[in-house]
């Protein structure tokens, strides 16, 4: 018989709600960014059972980890709910008078690497074709996609946009990332045909002062989830076969303007990396792309070598 889900203790469950009020109201992170770390702590709690979190050691939390990854939870998952732990062990520390962080020596197992898969220049193009005549949401959609595509947008930064962030006089959008970072990024011709479309149809679905750019058929600002849902439809209705979602959009953005400029720190800057060795994980997505045009054209590539004797 499987054993039920500890009961969040009163102390646990203010302990989450203050935290999180703390990284929306301090940290400035997003609804999404909170939901998952909520969704990380909640699984401590339920990890620890009866355990107060002040009696949990580096032990026990190994212990954990090495639990969690039995049951197939991956490197990178791992990693992100150890970030989460120890930020909340640090917030512990702060405002309840914990002793110590009992994250702070522990790494999480490595995993591969994977790639970013990205959309080709066709597929690219194929997504972005939508036919919208007559369908306010399909004009809504198309400029979304767009907008992703040419400025490589995360999908929390897209739904947070409200039509101030455009400025079409300079073709830029004005985006805040992580951590409430503002960045100004530019905007292709076509992103700027489509945005100026959906103004001119959105107020046919927008509630009275409402300030979402981009908006649901009940007039209420659009949620992460419904940009999501929405794009996988029209990837299987354009002929897509692999899974298109909105950071698949931005992988294509950044692999494709790394392939045509070569420029690196350009990227770094319109993708909001903090640190380049993120972005670098391009260049695996550029060389891979180089060595299949040099297997193609070259004359002297993977040629099998004659026996001369």
């Amino acid at each position: 018989m499987s054993k039920k889900p500890a009961q969040t203790t009163p102390f646990n469950r203010n302990a989450l709600l203050g935290y999180l009020g703390y990284l929306r109201n301090e940290r400035g992170c997003s609804t999404l960014t909170a939901e998952n770390y909520s969704r990380d702590i909640s699984r401590l709690f339920t990890l620890a059972d009866i355990t107060p979190l002040d009696e949990l050691n580096t032990l026990q939390l190994r212990r954990f980890v090495a639990q969690l990854h039995s049951k197939g939870i991956g490197g990178k998952s791992l990693a992100r709910m150890l970030s989460a732990w120890r930020s909340f062990y640090s917030y512990l520390m702060r405002n309840f008078q914990f002793k110590d962080n009992p994250c702070i020596d522990i790494r999480p197992p490595k995993s591969p690497r994977n790639l970013p898969h990205a959309l080709s220049p066709d597929e690219a193009v194929r997504m972005m074709e939508l036919p919208t005549a007559g369908d306010l949401l399909a004009v809504r959609d198309k400029a979304m996609y767009e907008l992703c595509y040419s400025s490589g947008l995360r999908l929390a930064e897209l739904t947070s946009l409200d039509p101030g962030s455009l400025d079409f006089s300079d073709s830029t959008v004005r985006v805040t990332g992580k951590g409430s970072k503002t960045r100004i990024v530019p905007l292709g011709s076509y992103a700027i045909c489509a945005l100026q479309t959906w103004l001119a149809a959105r107020e046919q679905l927008a509630k009275p002062n409402e300030a979402a750019l981009f908006i649901n058929r009940n007039g209420g600002r659009l949620s992460p989830r419904a940009v999501q849902l929405r794009m996988k439809a029209w990837g299987i209705k354009q002929g897509i076969t692999s899974n298109v979602h909105p950071h698949r959009l931005r992988h294509s953005f950044a692999s494709h303007v790394l392939q045509s400029s070569g420029d690196l720190r350009a990227v770094q800057e319109m993708l909001g990396h903090a640190s380049i060795s993120t972005t670098q994980i391009y260049t695996h997505l550029d060389f891979q792309y180089l060595s299949k045009i040099y297997d193609q054209a070259h004359p002297r590539a993977k040629k099998k070598i004659e026996n001369i004797s």
